[in-house]
């Protein structure tokens, strides 16, 4: 029953011909790593142009973009760690791993099948332009205050180097563990660093080669996110419980305690500053950035807390008191930065005038010691990761609406062009690029079978029958959400563009913020009897298929549903349970077998000592997995996933594989030699997506 899709042999889609190929609606250039220099007007990006990385900068006034790099070749390797130095006569960056992946990440990838393949290596370049000065191989680096040296992590130890003159780099010292989170110290003279030693993780201070490492108030607990004092004095740092104790009910949530601290480096004397209710909610944050913490002006200490509902800022004084709600509302904070003076903080978040923004980001600011939150871009458009540059008077971001795709921009925040939009890099998306053809997608509300409200993104094609096949997409994470318009993740930029195809191609398409996301706050973040504990989310993509039965516009039999990662888990787990809701469906890279995925089990197989409800979690993990429903699953289905995937084992889609062929179910496969999870060569994405396009085309267009 199988057919075989070679990524070689993949023929041209000539079904598609009439229609503009997926590769025009993926040209756009991507922006990430938008970083800024903290004394200058300077900021820098990296641009992926079909698969092409580079680094680019630009400066006030006009703030035009300026190619920095020439890396010509679509082989995979990304830019991450972008910094700009306080002066402003330095760029650094690192070239190379997948760091977005759940282990390896900063091993080598070679999706380009190089005969050798690239190491990760740290870059320095100078702001104005030239040819690379040098290069180390090495990750996570940061500049010193001064700029003239970095600190880096090569081999889980820590190394320093010359900003001008990194094969210069040697290192610095050697401890147990591995570390990171380095942090330079106001005057520079010191380095901050976390030590992780697998149970346990201390928090080190080096000064030089003659003077002992400094451990703060080492314990039997895991520290972390430590942050210096703006005069150097003094540290702040997040603690939880280190691991270990009695097997806790593996299908109870429990409360995850965690405390701030704050140090006095002289005396070697932490104090308890803050701890966290003991709520649910009160848990240990898992939204971006988790704790988020950082030692604000007026011995201020900012911090994210789940406490309310919703991932939202608080601050607190450095000697202690009751801690203040920085941004009340039914909202979420992400991608947190705090100004170059430590006066504001800026951050993206679901907020605005118009009731819709719960399903956007806009731009927003606050100080770290008042709730004056202000949404700075309102409106229809997207604006994420802002930060504040020339002294504060003008805040860089990226902007997207749902056919502009996402550039860096400039907005003035006082003066005459104050509150204007300025994008950057307008002349580096292609001519070709179908902006025309994307529609606007409408926000879709529906309610599950058990209650749980539910948002969609809709995306209607225009004109065409009047009855049409449908498909549903499932994001990944599962913290995620899709929003309407272009999303902040490269990957989810992918789905988006993949999304906007399909409904060229006729097809209507509802994207799922299924529970488990990210963005409507923490019941449905952390929804009970989920995932592999009961997969309560799946009634949410079930939910979705018989909304789009019911729609007068949508063809009831040919509805199709696709995702990728835990969006390929739930396609998986609809074609299993419902294949006649969902007649056809692609799976990428999903999880299909929780019991022998997920170390919440697999940790005690060799164990005398096991939870009370080890059993019954076990059972309830199995028919969670949608290998467990094989004798059900009738619906055709298309597997695809690369084979240096570092989130998803690729066993998990071998395993499916051997299982619906011994059903004789219908199913083909796409295997991507040496990528990872995240398409690193943009090549690939564009044979994945036109796959996923030509496989719906002959299952529901018939």
């Amino acid at each position: 029953m199988k057919k075989n899709l070679l990524l070689l042999l993949l023929l041209p889609l000539q079904i598609l011909a009439q229609n503009s190929p997926f590769e025009v609606f993926k040209k756009y250039p991507f922006p990430t790593e938008l970083t800024a220099s903290v004394n200058t007007s300077k900021i820098a990006w990296a641009f992926d142009e079909q698969g092409k990385r580079n680094v680019y900068v630009a400066e006030g006034v006009d703030y035009k973009a300026r190619k920095l790099t020439n890396f010509t070749k679509d082989d995979g390797q990304e830019i991450t760690s972008l910094s700009v130095s306080d002066d402003g006569n330095w760029v650094i960056f690192v070239r190379g791993g997948d760091h977005g992946s759940n282990w390896d990440e900063n091993l080598p990838v070679n999706p380009a099948a190089e005969s050798m393949p690239v190491d990760v290596k740290i870059i320095s370049i100078p702001f104005k332009g030239g040819e690379a000065k040098s290069s180390i191989e090495g990750d996570s680096p940061v500049i010193s205050p001064n700029s003239k040296k970095i600190a880096f992590i090569k081999g889980g130890q820590v190394w320093a180097a010359p900003i001008d003159s990194l094969n210069a780099a040697k290192s610095l010292f050697k401890t147990r563990g591995s570390v990171s989170s380095l942090e330079w110290s106001p005057d520079g003279n010191s380095l901050l660093f976390v030590s992780d030693r697998g149970d346990h993780s201390i928090i080190g201070i080096y000064t030089n080669p003659e003077t002992p490492i400094k451990w703060i108030a080492p314990s039997f607990s895991i520290d972390f996110s430590p942050r210096w004092s703006p005069d150097g004095n003094n540290i702040v740092f997040a603690r939880t419980l280190g691991t270990g104790g009695s097997p806790a009910p593996l299908l109870t949530k429990k409360h995850e305690s965690w405390s701030i601290y704050t140090a006095v480096i002289a005396t070697n004397k932490a104090t308890l500053l803050w701890k966290a209710h003991t709520t649910l909610r009160g848990s240990l944050p898992t939204t971006h950035g988790s704790v988020n913490l950082h030692w604000a002006a007026g011995d201020r200490i900012v911090f994210l807390s789940y406490q309310d509902g919703w991932p939202h800022l608080y601050s607190i004084a450095a000697t202690g008191g009751k801690e203040l709600l920085l941004t009340p509302g039914n909202f979420m904070c992400e991608h947190i930065k705090l100004s170059a003076d430590k006066k504001h903080l800026t951050f993206s978040a679901n907020a605005g005038n118009d009731k819709l923004d719960i399903e956007r980001r806009h731009a927003t600011i606050v100080s770290v010691d008042k709730a004056n939150m202000e949404v700075l871009t309102q409106g229809s458009g997207l604006e994420w990761t802002p930060i504040l540059i020339d002294n504060g008077n003008t805040v860089a971001f990226i902007s997207a609406t749902a056919q502009q795709s996402p550039l860096p921009a400039t907005m003035k925040l006082n003066g005459g062009d104050k509150g204007k939009i300025k994008l950057i890099g307008t002349d580096l998306v292609p001519a070709d690029f179908p902006k025309e053809k994307l529609v606007t997608p409408k926000q879709v509300i529906f309610t599950s079978s058990d209650g749980v409200i539910v948002h969609a993104d809709l995306f209607e094609p225009k004109g065409g029958a009047a009855k049409k096949p449908a498909i549903v997409y499932i994001h990944g994470g599962p913290p995620r959400q899709m929003l309407l318009g272009w999303n902040y993740s490269d990957y989810y930029s992918n789905a988006y563009a993949s999304n906007q195809y399909l409904a060229s191609l006729g097809f209507v398409v509802l994207s799922v913020n299924y529970r488990l996301g990210i963005g409507y706050g923490y019941e449905f973040h952390q929804a009970p009897n989920s995932g592999i504990k009961g997969a309560s989310e799946y009634l949410d993509i079930k939910a979705a298929g018989q909304w789009l039965q019911k729609q007068s516009f949508v063809d009831a039999n040919k509805i199709g549903i696709y995702g990728g990662s835990y969006g390929g888990y739930l396609t998986a787990m609809a074609l299993a349970k419902d294949s006649k809701i969902f007649a056809a469906g692609v799976d990428i890279h999903g999880v299909h077998d929780w019991v022998v995925n997920s170390s919440i089990l697999t940790r005690y197989t060799n164990k005398t000592e096991k939870p009370a409800d080890y059993d019954r979690a076990t059972q309830i993990a199995w028919l969670s997995s949608p290998v467990s429903a094989m004798n059900t699953w009738k619906s055709p289905v298309l597997i695809i996933h690369g084979d240096d995937d570092r989130n998803v084992r690729f066993n998990q889609s071998t395993d499916l594989v051997n299982r619906l062929e011994e059903k004789g179910i219908p199913y083909e496969t796409l295997m991507i030699v040496d990528d990872t999870h995240h398409w690193m060569k943009w090549s690939n994405s564009i044979t994945v997506y036109n796959a996923v396009a030509e496989y719906f085309i002959k299952k529901l267009k018939k």
